[in-house]
């Protein structure tokens, strides 16, 4: 739009220039085709072709109505938003359209201006504090103090700004950041463990967060890292996988941490450390799950004989005690006792063996009945020969 109007009026400045014909009348140049300068005809008195709309007809004077337009025409024609198309004289969009003034005459303009800057300052001087934030204020640029929660106050921009942060919320870290990338580490047996972690923290002091170090996130992951380095180092490879030797990493770690990031003053409070995976390399992993089999099946292997050597010892034990019932039995009934641990042993050795019972004189002395009796429960094997024999 702004354009449009801008070519509009370069159009008609350039022909006003150029003292070229108008096609509202003759230009101020000379007289065209027997034309008066009035861009009136000779032969009568009317005007030829149409009144120019952009000159407003003075006194009822035809003739000035098709005199050439100049500079100071144009922009008499036109309004802030461009030519002005509707109204006559003192009408709106006329020639002689103003902006309403106050009762003295004056502009609004000035007092809008002023109005507007106040409001302005009103609005940066008053800041309402959240319950988990709080708020540092520079002062030229230096800092100066603190807000609290609340409703505070300060000086409007840009004699004092007011940065605002959240402080209680909970901020996280993850290292690596991207979780198929492998962050190997070394551990106390000279192995190596890829080990991904989330680091959970806050800020403890806003002023030092703002203005002691210059980029605290990225303090954060050097000091995680730096930290997790140190404690693995100190750590077995097999602890590294064991539910208690993370726990334990991840205190260390947490320790290390804050005591870092509060010799730097970073004004941050480390929460807590997460190890969300500790695997071996990607390059023996497959190596590394055979010894983990091959452990589980000697543990398991241990755990049996160990078992079992229990199994034996408590029988032993049992006999044992058994056996110093029947001494103190003995001790008071020798005779019985010696009868009855024969008749004992002889009923627990023949239980075990085949015997045969032969009672009458007139049957054959031996019968080889369990041997016939095992036989018949056998099972027959038949044997079938190959055709063609």
């Amino acid at each position: 739009m702004v354009m449009r109007i801008l070519d509009g009026l370069g159009q008609r400045i350039s022909l006003a220039m150029a003292g070229k014909k108008s096609p509202w009348g003759s230009g101020s140049g000379g007289n065209d085709g027997g034309d008066k300068p009035g861009g009136t005809s000779g032969g009568g008195d009317k005007p030829k072709g149409p009144r120019n709309p952009w000159l407003p007809p003075a006194g009822g004077n035809s003739d000035d109505g098709r005199r050439a337009p100049n500079i100071e025409d144009i922009f008499k024609s036109r309004g802030p938003e461009g030519p002005r198309r509707t109204g006559g004289p003192g009408g709106p969009g006329g020639p002689n359209f103003r902006f309403p003034q106050r009762p003295g005459g004056k502009s609004w303009f000035p007092i809008a201006v002023v109005a507007i800057i106040g409001l302005g300052l009103v609005a940066t001087s008053f800041h309402l504090i959240g319950p988990q934030q709080e708020a540092v204020v520079k002062t030229l640029g230096n800092y100066t103090r603190k807000m609290e929660p609340g409703l505070n106050f300060s000086a409007p921009f840009p004699i004092e700004t007011v940065d605002v942060e959240d402080v209680e919320g909970v901020r996280s870290v993850r290292i690596p950041g991207n979780n198929n990338q492998a962050k190997l580490i070394l551990t106390g047996d000279q192995n190596l463990v890829d080990l991904s972690y989330i680091v959970r923290w806050n800020i403890s002091d806003l002023a030092n967060y703002k203005f002691r170090v210059v980029d605290p996130i990225e303090t954060v992951n050097e000091a995680a890292e730096a930290a997790m380095r140190a404690s693995v180092a100190e750590t077995e490879l097999d602890e590294t996988f064991s539910g208690q030797g993370r726990a334990a990493i991840e205190q260390d770690v947490r320790e290390r941490m804050q005591r870092t990031l509060d010799g730097y003053g970073a004004g941050i409070r480390v929460l807590g450390v997460e190890i969300e995976k500790a695997d071996p390399p990607a390059q023996v992993v497959d190596a590394f799950r055979d010894v983990q089999v091959a452990e589980q099946n000697a543990d398991a292997a241990r755990n049996q004989a160990r078992g079992y050597a229990q199994q034996v010892l408590a029988q032993a034990e049992g006999e044992a005690e058994a056996f110093d019932k029947v001494y103190e039995q003995y001790r008071l009934a020798p005779q019985v006792t010696r009868q009855r641990l024969y008749y004992e042993t002889m009923e627990r050795v023949l239980s075990q063996t085949d015997k045969t019972i032969v009672e009458t004189d007139n049957v054959t002395p031996y019968l080889p009945l369990p041997e016939i009796r095992r036989r018949a429960q056998q099972p027959t094997t038949t044997v079938t020969a190959p055709e063609g024999q």
